[in-house]
């Protein structure tokens, strides 16, 4: 069985760089690049964790909040103490 996870994130969008800024109780801030316009951010955000954990960027995706900052997103292919593990901060 593949492991996978959910993870609360609190996005920034519009940020000058794509960045992991750091733990706000169970929830990850992470500053993005790109606007929130049209899931640009969204995208951006799905592939800058992949990218950052290591995984294919197919393995992140978009539970809840699209349209939010507060969103849950689901990682395939790691737990959620590897996740935490691979994002010491």
């Amino acid at each position: 069985m593949i492991p996978s996870c959910t993870l609360p994130i609190k996005a920034i969008p519009n940020a000058p760089r794509s960045a992991v800024v750091g733990w706000l109780g169970d929830a990850l801030k992470i500053k993005i690049h790109a606007p929130a316009l049209e899931g640009r951010a969204n995208d951006e955000l799905c592939e800058f964790l992949a990218d950052t954990l290591a995984l294919p960027y197919r393995a992140v995706t978009v539970l809840q909040g699209e349209k939010s900052r507060q969103k849950v997103l689901h990682i395939a292919g790691l737990t959620l103490a590897e996740v935490k593990a691979r994002l010491t901060v």
